[in-house]
């Protein structure tokens, strides 16, 4: 779980580091530029990191499938050489995913104006302001995120089905709760990225406003990776127990106030 955890921070600091620095930069400089190559090479890690995560997400959920549903068989299938074959098959999958995008939306042409409505070069927004035939883009998006976006999606849901059905089989009230210990961080995060990713990406076009899409855009880009090593963190006994002091440190002055 921790191998997992440690590639899951290094993304998410990635994913972040992709879009606030220029944010902030476009904020202090109030000069909302970017180059042309500046702009692809933003889309092209924005979605690197982004299925990363999801990728990433995956590998877990499989992690905690097997802790909980066949844990005598833990050592020996969630082995070290399959730990690296994930993180390594997830790293060459998302790289050509990303890579594909970007060398089909290098060859459209651009022409009129070319305001990006949004704080980072999204791929949508890219193809909209593109003078060309978007048609295969439109297709090749559709289809290649549509597989590589519900295949962990699916995954997610049935290692979860499985495990809460191991759980309802647990007599003791104690082996329930240690489980919902085990999987409740990582269920957070997942509601989190996903509830994110399908306010970003799945907003039904009648209802979307542009203050919303940026919300949403923000959660999923900046706030969800940001919160992720909290929500972990929270699992610690050594955290929980330096957060306790730190209230009841705050709380005591008060009472004598």
């Amino acid at each position: 779980m921790y191998f997992f955890l440690s590639k899951l921070s290094f993304v998410d600091l990635c994913l972040t580091t992709t879009t606030l620095p220029k944010m902030l930069l476009n904020i202090q400089t109030r000069k909302k530029t970017i180059s042309y190559t500046g702009c692809l090479t933003q889309a092209y890690f924005l979605i690197f990191f982004a299925f990363m995560d999801s990728f990433l997400l995956t590998a877990m959920a499989f992690d905690r499938y097997v802790a909980i549903c066949h844990p005598l068989y833990y050592t020996t299938t969630v082995n070290p050489q399959l730990c690296v074959f994930l993180v390594a098959g997830s790293w060459f999958i998302t790289f050509l995913h990303a890579l594909l995008h970007t060398v089909m939306t290098a060859r459209l042409s651009f022409c009129g104006d070319n305001e990006i409505p949004h704080f980072y070069c999204d791929l949508t927004p890219l193809l909209k302001l593109s003078c060309s035939d978007i048609s295969t883009n439109e297709v090749l998006i559709f289809t290649v995120t549509v597989l590589l976006g519900s295949a962990p999606a699916m995954c997610i849901v049935v290692s979860y089905i499985r495990i809460v059905s191991a759980v309802l089989k647990i007599p003791s009230a104690e082996g329930k709760q240690k489980v919902f210990s085990t999987c409740g961080s990582h269920l957070t995060v997942v509601t989190l990225f996903y509830g994110a990713g399908m306010g970003v990406h799945f907003q039904p076009s009648s209802i979307q406003s542009k203050h919303e899409d940026l919300l949403a855009s923000v959660l999923y880009t900046v706030v969800t990776p940001m919160l992720n090593p909290f929500i972990y963190s929270l699992r610690n006994k050594d955290m929980k127990g330096a957060l306790r002091k730190l209230f009841s440190c705050e709380t005591i002055p008060m009472q004598k106030l």
